[in-house]
């Protein structure tokens, strides 16, 4: 069997003495890998880089193998900020948490164009650190564990909403917060509002804890993993960041 697609590699790794085994996501067969043959060559290997926009085509002769794939470029992404290490680091958290939740072979549209609106992002002069947090909180909701942030848990308010619940993954006021804020995860307000001021580092390093709570304990504990260590990377990038329009960060633990 055989497909034509297009996609995003999120990784890929050695195999042998010249292949490489890709793994991609793809716009209509989901996240899918296959095996290059030749991948490591010195004119194939900077085809395959992370976060590279490619035509694929794969085949296999039974649909469960794990098949060949070959690709063209449609467009570079980590070449172009190359020296930029945080948006590197974004775009390489953004691969890694992606090929640490969504299912294999599984299509998932919104997610592919989630992070191709992502990259577009990283490849302009606009804000990229905040679209990361809500690229990781949609990415929940598309693989079923989205967090409700229209309204209090407690009291069913719309307004002044601080807090989420780290059980519930709904979100709380700051009065019905008030006696348990030590237990409950914090809320920053660009979450509510998109296209508002963008956030200071704190604000976007309390967005990650969240998303990042919830996208572990939720998504990769069942089963036995952890999060992506390129992600953890990109957390700390941020936090060492002596500032991040114009906002000095705190410690964050």
């Amino acid at each position: 069997m055989r497909w034509y697609d297009e996609g995003i590699v999120l990784a890929s790794r050695r195999h042998g003495e010249r292949g490489l085994i890709v793994q991609m996501l793809t716009r209509e067969h989901g996240r899918h890998a296959g095996l290059v043959r030749g991948g490591q060559g010195p004119r194939t290997r900077p085809l395959y880089q992370t976060g590279n926009h490619l035509t694929a085509s794969w085949s296999a002769r039974l649909p469960d193998h794990l098949g060949t794939l070959s690709g063209e470029l449609l467009r570079g992404h980590a070449a172009r900020f190359i020296d930029d290490r945080l948006r590197l680091g974004c775009l390489a958290a953004a691969a890694a948490v992606s090929a640490a939740t969504l299912p294999e072979r599984e299509p998932h549209p919104r997610a592919y164009a989630g992070l191709s609106a992502l990259l577009a992002v990283l490849d302009s002069n606009t804000d990229f650190a905040a679209l990361y947090v809500r690229w990781e909180l949609d990415l929940l909701a598309e693989i079923g564990y989205g967090l409700d942030l229209t309204s209090c848990a407690a009291t069913g308010a719309t307004a002044n909403l601080t807090h989420v619940s780290p059980k519930s993954g709904h979100a709380v006021s700051e009065a019905a917060a008030a006696p348990y804020r030590q237990k409950l995860l914090p809320l920053p307000a660009f979450l509510l509002t998109p296209g508002a001021t963008p956030p200071d580092a704190d604000a976007l390093l309390d967005g990650l804890k969240l998303t990042g709570f919830f996208l572990e304990h939720r998504v990769l504990e069942p089963h036995n993993q952890k999060l992506p260590a390129a992600r953890t990377r990109y957390v700390d990038l941020l936090r060492r960041s002596p500032s991040i329009h114009g906002g000095e960060s705190r410690p964050h633990g």
